[in-house]
Formats: structure tokens, sequence, C-alpha cells
């Protein structure tokens, strides 16, 4: 059961939890991480060290976020509809394409503070 990647990295693309990655499965988006679903060996050290807390193992992503299960895998199938095996995520390369869940995502509301 590999780890995912939840809404919360929408928009926030920290990359600290490519850092972490033993294997180089965590691929970076147009608007957020990816972690591959095959390369991924389930270590949870991007878990561990996430800011905005959206690294989850697979069993563990609340009802809100199950999409976001799919969505990982999804963003690696190819046009057959097969997983590809891109090989490892390296800094200098191009971000893969946005799930289009992802692409169509409406962007957060900035918080405001009480006063």
């Amino acid at each position: 059961m590999a780890l995912v990647i939840t809404g919360e990295c929408i928009d926030v693309k920290d990359g600290i939890c490519t850092t972490a990655c033993p294997v180089d499965c965590i691929y970076e988006g147009e608007r957020m991480f990816y972690i591959h679903p095959t390369e991924c060996i389930e270590c949870g050290m991007c878990e561990s060290i996430c800011p905005v807390d959206a690294i989850r193992y697979e069993d563990e992503v609340e009802d809100a976020d199950a999409e976001f299960v799919k969505i990982n895998a999804e963003v690696f199938m190819d046009d057959d509809g097969q997983i590809s095996q891109p090989g490892g995520w390296k800094k200098h390369s191009p971000p893969v394409p946005d799930h289009p869940i992802v692409r169509t995502f409406k962007g957060r509301e900035p918080e405001t503070q009480d006063q």
C-alpha cells in the first residue's frame, strides 16, 4: 500500500518530501506533487516531514481525500491505462502534467485572522 499526496499540497508544493524520499518516487506536477504507486517503498520518510500534512498511507486517507488515491495513480497512466515506469524523479525534471481534477481545482481562500 503506497503513500499518496492529498489536496493539501495543491498550490503549496513545498517539496521537502522529495529530499527525504530514498527512491525518488515523488514527482513534481504543475500544481502539486504525486507519489508513484509502484515505485514507493512505503518507508514513510516523506509523510514524517510534510509541512502541510498532505501525505498519508493509502489506507489512512480520509473520505474527503479518497479521490487522491486514484489521482496519484492515474497521473502516471499511459494511453493504454497502464502505469508507466518513469524510473525516478530528479530535481530538474520537467513537471508531470497534473491530473484533470487537480488542474481544475479551485484555489484555496486565503486564511484571515480574527480581529
